[in-house]
């Protein structure tokens, strides 16, 4: 059995598992000391697909197990979602001896790191992404957020996991929509920081990913760790990270996250390379390169929402700053730079980047 550690040197230090049919022996994996009742925290596509056998190990190894399950779907990421799992281990007599386990894609992990940071002033967790996205992203780095009603993930915290335990063998059960959204992220890794990986994913099939797809989240996860390292709390660096994300939250929030996170960036990334040509500031257009990596899959970089739309939802990205706003903009494929500017000029940004 191939499997990969990769340790992130954040301010609290943790590693990240990954490899194929890893779940059934989870309770192996996890540190010493980490606790005596887990908490499995779900959602309901996922809860009969791998509770059971998460559940099997966690018993067969000692501990005590319990189980919160809520409604999937980023409409279900609310302070009122959250307050019902933080009742739910008060409930319990859940104490600070005790952990959870996120068990499934994104969301799952924001709710569920979120509860473990503030409850009890703060419980140790374990991140179990069962999504091809969330295994190369957002299980990594700590981000843990809800979303409000003016926008995406604008009350959260940084909260480091104690450990993240991928078995990408989970990825088999997603659809191709959910398949295609890692492979946005996967493919923005690879275009800021790295382009002989941004290469190496360009044109692939999904069976030609699941080939090799303990390296490539491995890869990822290096990619992202090494920024995350430099930049826990996204003061600087950690930005890169949000190339195509400006535009790509204004879509999801005008659609009412119809459009998938991963599409919406895969959307995003072309709108901002399209427009970063156009507005001068570098010297190619890398929007068909980009398309050109989502070949083998059937991704969305047409939209009817506008550009007025955009700019008007864009106001309230947790990326602005009074009358500012940070964009990510290529110089070349695998080289990004952090560009300010002002909040008035994303309505051109998006007109630009909308043009064919």
């Amino acid at each position: 059995m191939k499997i990969k550690k990769i340790k992130i040197n954040a301010k609290t230090p943790y590693d990240v598992i990954i490899g194929k049919g890893i779940l059934s022996d989870l309770a192996a994996e996890l540190p010493e000391n980490l606790g005596k009742t887990a908490v499995i925290i779900t959602d309901n596509n996922v809860l009969p697909l791998y509770e059971p056998v998460v559940r099997k190990s966690l018993k067969e190894a000692g501990f005590s197990v319990i189980s919160y399950t809520f409604e999937s779907g980023e409409k279900h990421k609310t302070p009122k979602e959250l307050i019902k799992i933080l009742n739910f281990l008060a409930d319990n007599k859940v104490t600070r001896s005790d952990f959870i386990i996120a068990l499934g894609g994104g969301i799952v992990g924001d709710m569920a790191g979120f509860a473990a940071g503030v409850y009890l002033r703060g419980i140790k967790y374990v991140q179990v992404p069962t999504t091809f996205l969330a295994a190369v992203d957002s299980s990594v780095g700590g981000k843990t957020a809800v979303n409000l009603n003016a926008g995406k993930n604008l009350a959260g915290m940084f909260y480091q996991p104690a450990i993240t335990i991928c078995d990408t063998d989970t990825f088999k059960t997603l659809d191709d929509i959910t398949f295609a959204d890692g492979v946005s992220e996967a493919v923005k890794h690879g275009f800021i920081l790295d382009e002989a990986f941004f290469r190496k994913l360009q044109s692939r099939t999904r069976e030609e990913y699941m080939n090799e797809i303990v390296e490539i989240v491995a890869r990822n996860v290096e990619i992202k760790g090494r920024i995350v390292e430099a930049d826990e709390f996204e003061q600087g660096k950690r930005q890169l990270l949000n190339f195509g994300h400006t535009a790509a939250h204004a879509i999801e929030k005008c659609t009412d996250h119809a459009v998938s996170h991963g599409q919406a960036v895969a959307t995003g990334m072309v709108i901002m390379a399209r427009a970063a040509y156009k507005k001068g500031f570098c010297n190619a257009d890398f929007s068909m390169e980009i398309k050109e990596a989502f070949s083998g899959f059937k991704s969305i970089f047409d939209t009817d929402i506008t550009a007025e739309e955009m700019a008007e939802a864009a106001l309230s990205d947790k990326k602005r700053s009074g009358e500012k706003i940070n964009i990510v903009i290529p110089e070349s494929i695998g080289n990004c730079v952090i560009k300010q500017i002002e909040v008035s000029e994303l309505l051109e940004i998006f007109k630009l980047g909308l043009e064919k």
